[in-house]
């Protein structure tokens, strides 16, 4: 019989849910400043990301609870069913109106420029009507489909049907982006941890990467001063408007970088105001300044990040050649051998867990007991009342955590959410917004397919099953979407695992998501490493330093490169100066390159220098100088050539090299 009480389970799950909680408000106070996150943001967030943390756990309590083992000891947590059905209600529910309702509302609301509240909620009500419109459009043909299919039911059978309708369209929305995330993030997770063992490699990579990143920074610097242009114009014509749109353009003047004392740059591109300033105008203006302001945000940030860790890569290099303590040459050995080792130990590791994963996706409707998710989660097979004990439980876990990271870990990698990205103490709050949706959303439907992979008698038993899989097999369509469907994971598999992105990137020019398959060309590492070695330089540091405090907390911090007041960004037109520092980048160092092409060339531009060199023998300029040109090939004027600063010499002539034909050229 079933044990009476769970008071360890209970004290379990209480501390379980407070861990939970915990890491999510540490990690909300890695992104977002708590002191100054309004409450109606921080508290959405907060729930949008603890509660689908609490599912990777309620799980595989909730297997326990349903199958268990003779023996009370090897059961494992467990919790009563109704205390179950009721985590799961609360769970289920409150992420589905944040997901489908609260967020999305939201997300606009903190992302419009209007000063007032209610202005602010009628623009995120208008911006987010189209999305609701389709779903609700949605949902009404499916209920009238589903409607007139149990026309001969009663009422309630109908309100369960409506019910499962909405559960069953959420869930299949949901899977089909998990699916598809999940698979690339099953190949790229492990392939990254393999590809960065190599301290080089992964320093080359770095390096290749600055470039880009470099460009996008004063691309978001000059927007964002572009941008402030326009306040400062509002702010000299002020006196036309009314009190209230003058305190908002001082708020917007306020919150910019621009001096009163700079004189105004002006661009082509900057639009001139209106003639007639509105409230529209001006929230359209602040919203493009909040934008511009965390984009300059997000790439000071991916840029400085990026610096110290080259720079720190730099200095363990370093220290194979230089003469130091052993402390020093054991941190080396420690960064060199052991941590690349142990990478690529979690790499092979985790590529086992995804080939797992696969394979259990494909044969567990056919086969579940082929399933090698089920085997390792089911230990007790000849129990009479279950076969889950405490150590599946922990690998439930595991497996379900995997999957939800590279689900989410795709997320980051795709490029199609515009300027959404999560900034350390700086994100945007529509950016917050955002992500804590997509996690809201993505991991109810990646739990529910966990625990198909399971055998039937035991996942068929759970309350998640009775409470969300009933409802999905109500519905015929749905239930073999749900059965049959994840076997599309293959594609973004095959896709990630043999560079399909990259080809297609190469055919139609256009990248969705990140594709760190290409290897970096050989001028593009070696531009990075050249921005590198400058940013350093300019905060008084130096990429080849070889001391031991580059391998503690005491790194290099770059110099602010968001800095607004640095001429070479603010005062020339972006294109020109990201072509000069390329060209400049671009210029060979005398010990970049230690290869045999890099000799050979270093070879040739010595000798090349060697005869430039060289001074012209005195016998030759008197041949040169004996022999007198005809007045015609002179110019007319035989004593001027002698004279100018040419030396009479014909080509400069007939080009137009003197000094008195202003660099034309003589036809």
């Amino acid at each position: 019989m079933a044990p009476s009480s769970s008071v360890g389970s209970d004290v379990f799950a209480v501390l379980a849910l407070l861990s939970i909680s915990a890491i999510v408000i540490l990690l909300l106070r890695y992104y977002l400043p708590l002191r100054t996150t309004p409450a109606y943001l921080l508290i959405p967030v907060f729930l949008a990301l603890a509660l689908p943390s609490s599912i990777v756990f309620l799980v595989p309590i909730d297997l326990a609870s349903s199958s268990g083992t003779d023996t009370d000891g090897q059961r494992g947590i467990w919790l009563p069913d109704n205390v179950m059905l009721v985590a799961w209600r609360l769970a289920y529910w409150l992420t589905f109106c944040l997901t489908w309702f609260v967020l999305p509302l939201l997300g606009e609301y903190c992302d419009s420029g209007y000063r007032e509240p209610k202005d602010r909620f009628i623009y995120s009500l208008r911006s987010n009507a189209r999305y609701q419109l389709i779903t609700l459009s949605l949902g009404t043909a499916g209920a009238i489909y589903f409607f007139w299919q149990n026309r001969h039911d009663d009422t309630t059978t109908r309100a369960t049907t409506l019910k499962a309708l909405v559960m069953a369209m959420a869930y299949a929305y949901g899977l089909v982006l998990a699916i598809y995330l999940m698979g690339h993030g099953l190949v790229a997770i492990p392939r990254r941890l393999i590809r960065d063992a190599s301290v080089s490699a992964r320093l080359k990579r770095l390096q290749s990467h600055a470039p880009g990143i470099h460009d996008k920074l004063d691309e978001a610097i000059e927007d964002l001063h572009q941008v402030e242009t326009q306040v400062l114009q509002l702010r000299q014509r002020k006196s036309t408007m009314s009190r209230d749109l003058q305190d908002w353009v001082e708020e917007l003047y306020d919150l910019s970088s621009l001096p009163e004392s700079r004189p105004a740059v002006t661009y082509a591109s900057v639009p001139a105001p209106p003639p007639v300033v509105t409230e529209r105008y001006l929230a359209e203006l602040s919203r493009k300044v909040k934008r511009a302001r965390h984009k300059r945000a997000r790439f000071t940030g991916e840029w400085n990040h990026l610096v110290r860790q080259a720079a720190r890569l730099q200095s363990i290099l370093d220290l194979s050649s230089s003469q130091r303590p052993k402390a020093a040459n054991m941190r080396y050995h420690v960064q060199v051998h052991v941590l690349p080792a142990l990478r690529v130990i979690a790499g092979v590791f985790l590529a086992c867990a995804s080939i797992g994963l696969l394979w259990s996706e494909v044969v567990h409707e056919m086969e579940p007991k082929l399933s090698l998710v089920g085997m390792s989660v089911v230990h007790h097979p000849s129990s009479s009342r279950g076969q889950i004990g405490f150590a599946g439980q922990m690998i439930s876990a595991a497996w379900l955590l995997y999957m939800c990271a590279a689900a989410l870990y795709s997320v980051t990698e795709v490029k199609v959410w515009g300027n959404r990205a999560l900034v350390r103490r700086q994100t945007y709050a529509e950016s917050a917004c955002w992500y804590s949706l997509q996690v809201a959303k993505l991991t109810v439907p990646l739990s529910f397919n966990f625990i198909t992979m399971i055998d039937p008698t035991i996942s068929e038993g759970t309350t998640f099953y009775r409470f969300l899989g009933r409802l999905i097999n109500l519905t015929p369509v749905i239930g073999n979407f749900s059965a049959y469907f994840p076997i599309v994971v293959l594609i973004p598999v095959v896709a990630t695992l043999f560079n399909l992105y990259g080809k297609v990137k190469n055919v139609i020019g256009f990248g969705v998501l990140e594709d760190e398959h290409d290897e970096p060309g050989a001028g593009t590492w070696r531009e990075g490493r050249i921005l590198i070695e400058r940013e350093l330089q300019a905060d008084g540091s130096q990429l080849n330093l070889a001391s031991s405090s580059l391998l503690s907390s005491a790194e290099p911090s770059p110099r602010h490169s968001a800095d607004l007041n640095r001429p070479s960004r603010m005062h020339n037109n972006n294109n020109r100066a990201s072509a000069a520092r390329r060209a400049a980048a671009r210029m060979p160092d005398e010990d970049e390159d230690t290869s045999e092409r890099a000799f050979f060339q270093d070879v040739g531009q010595r000798m090349r220098n060697t005869f430039d060199t060289v001074e012209t023998p005195a016998w030759l300029r008197e041949i040169g100088e004996g022999i007198k040109k005809p007045r015609w090939m002179s110019g007319g004027n035989d004593e001027g050539a002698h004279s100018s600063g040419d030396g009479g010499n014909f080509f400069g002539k007939l080009f137009g090299s003197s000094s008195s034909n202003n660099g034309n050229i003589r036809l």
